[in-house]
């Protein structure tokens, strides 16, 4: 038999496996309005490169739309990195660097580390970066540049959009999303307002009731007992809402107040009543800043109509000013009571009384603030519920037979644990000593450069191994510690429920998740990590 040649052999290529590759794609209002960076364009670019690359395969695509590249708070983004840490992805390609990010810190550390520690080869086409190609030392110099430049981009951008935005407001443009109820966007112009024959009437008419006495209470339940589309409901049959925006199919007193209160509906634009404060929060300004431009749309009411409302609306205002302030009693049940019914929270309202201490109920407002039929309602006496809820918690901390202190078992894990966690430091600074004498070893000749390089692998993988175990043991003796300390503060909790027999916020707040409280007056006590426990 003829045996192949050796040059034969050495000839045949040796096909490395496919590496699983994500796509990775990002547009933003820093990108513009060229078609440059556009979805379809990154999409084009990256399939096409991919295309006739066998060693890669495409893993998945990951789209983020519309959302700044400053900071790394994005949904797909996320969804990658997820993947990466699942051990699904080997490698990422995007259309350049800043598809990636515009911060510099933050996308060099996800370069240069990230990606390095879960081994990830990491490409951006344009610039020509492949953390594959070790010999590309020139890229590996500018990549800190390219990213100061791309994010000092992003700023420039940001407040050129600000400075625009800003102007487009003088010049008594629209920039909002969405247009005030009874108005819409004009399609011939996204930043003019044309008024919405199907919602205005309901805009005049909020206003001529309020003018002729009704107040912001009964304007609302008349609004919800006519079925009348709230402004969410009616907005989400057009365009201008998305399907993450929240539909209140209810009217409430705050959205009528917000109507009365904008004066857009005389047909002036009123615009700039907050500001972002270091691209974080955002803040009100006073209303002598704000950027009024008279006569920019047709009006749905009168100035006369506004003006009449507003001297009412002052005048309540005054009212309520001029009152002395009694304070409430502390409100110990504060975001625990609700409506089994309805679902909605439970009102606390107080009773005056003259010569004894005032009387507190709590009842359900949709009945009287939404519709009759919104909800057949509840209305207890605030002590009863105390009564009931303090009888509840008695019996639940003498049936608790579990010790607040730690029990065997914990102390023994803890201790174990501890024991494991100083046994791994040890183990760590001694790997770090051996890595630290490998280059001396190195300098002095006494190791090669490979075995130099072959140690320092094996020692730095011992050594990230260690790292990560010790971070774990961290995480466990901190949850250890954790539960302890919140049985101790139930604990302390309790011995001042018991000294005295009162009930204070906190207690309420470490043992019970939710009080449900029928028509017919039955309380459901649902405490934290239980079932329910019914009390009549």
């Amino acid at each position: 038999m003829a045996r192949k040649s050796r040059k034969n052999i050495e000839a045949e290529p040796v096909r490395a496996a496919a590496l699983n590759t994500a796509l990775y794609i990002r547009l933003s209002v820093e990108d513009g309005n060229g078609r440059g960076n556009s979805i379809e364009n990154q999409r084009l670019i990256l399939n096409d490169y991919v295309l006739d690359k066998p060693e890669f395969r495409v893993f998945d695509t990951y789209i983020d739309n519309g959302l700044t590249g400053t900071n790394f708070d994005r949904p797909s983004f996320k969804r990658m990195l997820s993947d990466i840490e699942n051990g699904k992805i080997s490698c990422v390609i995007v259309k350049d660097l800043s598809r990636l990010g515009r911060n510099s810190i933050d996308t060099g550390y996800y370069i240069e580390q990230y990606f390095a520690q879960h081994k990830v080869r990491f490409i951006a086409l344009n610039d020509m970066f492949d953390t594959a190609d070790e010999s590309n030392t020139q890229n590996g110099i500018l990549l800190p540049l390219k990213n100061m430049v791309n994010e000092a981009y992003a700023l420039d951008i940001g407040k050129k959009i600000k400075a625009q935005a800003h102007q487009a407001m003088l010049d008594g443009e629209y920039i909002g999303a969405r247009a005030p109820f009874g108005y819409k966007k004009s399609p011939d112009d996204c930043h003019k307002l044309i008024i919405d024959e199907s919602a205005a009437p309901t805009v005049r008419r909020i206003f001529e009731w309020f003018a002729e006495g009704d107040g912001l209470n009964t304007i609302t339940v008349r609004l919800n007992e006519m079925g009348v589309e709230t402004s969410s409901v009616h907005k989400s049959k057009t365009s201008e809402l998305d399907k993450h925006y929240t539909l209140n199919r209810d009217w409430t007193t705050f959205t009528v107040s917000h109507i009365l209160d904008n004066p857009v509906y005389t047909g002036d634009m009123v615009q700039g009543k907050s500001t972002i404060v270091e691209h974080k929060q955002q803040h009100n300004i006073s209303p002598e800043d704000y950027i009024v431009v008279k006569n920019t749309h047709e009006p749905i009411i009168s100035r006369e109509l506004f003006e009449r409302v507003q001297e009412i609306r002052a005048a309540v205002r005054e009212e309520y000013k001029s009152k002395p302030i009694d304070p409430y009693t502390e409100n110990i049940f504060k975001g625990k009571v609700f409506c089994p019914h309805c679902g909605k929270p439970l009102h606390r309202q107080r009773a005056k009384r003259k010569t004894m201490p005032d009387v507190y109920r709590l009842h359900c407002l949709s009945p009287s603030r939404v519709s009759k039929a919104a909800c057949i309602g509840v209305n207890i006496d605030e002590s009863v519920v105390i009564n009931c809820v303090s009888a509840a918690i008695k019996e639940r901390l003498s049936a608790l037979d579990v010790s607040f202190s730690k029990t065997v078992i914990e102390e023994n894990t803890d201790a174990v644990l501890k024991k494991e966690r100083t046994s791994k430091r040890r183990e760590l600074e001694r790997i770090q000593g051996l890595i630290k004498g490998l280059y001396e070893s190195l300098v002095g000749g006494i190791i090669s450069s490979e075995d130099y390089e072959e140690f320092k692998t094996g020692y730095a993988k011992q050594a990230d191994e260690l790292k990560f175990d010790i971070e774990h043991l961290d995480g466990e003796i901190s949850a250890l510690e954790l539960k302890h300390k919140q049985r101790l503060d139930i604990k302390s909790a309790a011995n001042s429920f018991n000294d005295d027999g009162q009930l204070t916020v906190d207690l309420i707040n470490r043992l019970i998740e939710r009080i449900e409280i029928s028509h017919d007056r039955e309380i459901n006590i649902i405490f934290r990590s239980d079932g329910k426990e019914s009390r009549n």
